[in-house]
Order: C-alpha cells, then sequence, then structure tokens
C-alpha cells in the first residue's frame, strides 16, 4: 500500500497548517489601521467604493505619513495632527481622533506650506502634508466648491455634525 510515510503526513499536516494560517491572517494583513479608516469615512472618501476598507489607494498612508508604509517619521499635516493631539490632552481632553482631526481642519492651517489649506485639500483628495501635491483648480473656484459641498461642516464628527455649527 503505497501510503505517505509518517514524515511524509507530518510534511502534510504543516504545510496545511501554515497554508491555513497565511488564509486566516490575510484579513488582518489587509486591514486598514483605525485612525485612517476613520479619516476616511470622516472626509466622504468611502462614498461609491464599497471596498473602500480593502483599497489602499482610497488614502495612502502618506497622507499623514513620510514613508509609503507609515509609522514614523511624519509629515507636516501629520506632525499637525501629532499636536493637536497633543493640545486636546493638555486641555484635558480625551483626544478622539475624529474630534482632533476636524480641530486641525478648522484651524485653517496649510502643513505643506503650498498655499492651499489642509480642509481644502482634504476636499479636492490632494495631500495636505507634500508640497508637490496641490490642486488642480485655482484657490477661489476650490474655496466655492468646497462652500456649495458643505464647508468645514462636512468633516465634522458624526456626533458634532449640527451642534452649534452656526452654519
Amino acid at each position: 500500500m503505497g501510503g505517505l510515510s509518517a514524515s511524509g503526513r507530518s510534511v502534510r499536516l504543516v504545510g496545511g497548517g501554515l497554508a491555513a494560517l497565511v488564509v486566516l491572517s490575510l484579513p488582518v494583513a489587509l486591514a486598514m489601521p483605525k485612525y485612517r479608516a476613520q479619516a476616511i469615512q470622516q472626509f466622504h472618501y468611502d462614498t461609491g467604493n464599497p471596498l473602500w476598507a480593502l483599497d489602499r489607494r482610497v488614502m495612502a498612508c502618506t497622507f499623514c505619513h513620510v514613508g509609503a508604509g507609515g509609522g514614523a517619521p511624519w509629515n507636516p499635516f501629520g506632525e499637525a495632527i501629532r499636536a493637536g493631539f497633543r493640545a486636546d490632552a493638555a486641555a484635558g481632553r480625551q483626544g478622539k481622533f475624529p474630534n482632533v482631526l476636524y480641530a486641525v481642519l478648522q484651524a485653517g492651517g496649510d502643513a505643506d506650506g503650498d498655499g492651499y489649506p489642509d480642509a481644502l485639500e482634504v476636499f479636492a483628495h490632494t495631500l495636505p502634508g507634500d508640497a508637490g501635491s496641490r490642486p488642480d483648480t485655482p484657490l477661489a473656484g476650490l474655496q466655492t466648491e468646497f462652500a456649495v459641498a458643505g464647508g468645514m461642516e462636512q468633516y465634522a464628527p458624526p456626533a458634532a455634525k449640527g451642534a452649534g455649527a452656526g452654519r
């Protein structure tokens, strides 16, 4: 009976186990970091893309980080967010990412110094931390489009929308 030897069965078991481990870990490997997933939804970059959570092109790590793989160091927009967390903590608040992100955008900063405020770069789907990534639309036209689309309020965290926004 030409069956497998004990060592052959062991190799198959180990190989099968490794294959199962790879398949089971795939969702974790494809998972998007929590902050990035929250930002995508807060910026409405998920609209019209039912697979946005698996699409790395929706918002690259370079939105906030220098390297394409994320991690330190952070680009100027990422540093603005980090400073927002520090300011939030110093004020005794809980430092929830959607609130900090919204506060950074409300501040009207231009982290990369390219002449477009960060909120307008978010609206135009360009990188607010990279001066080489600028909207194609002239500033005045983009400001008008942004206002018509809902202005800053469109990026408010869900609990803050409509709560004393004054618009």
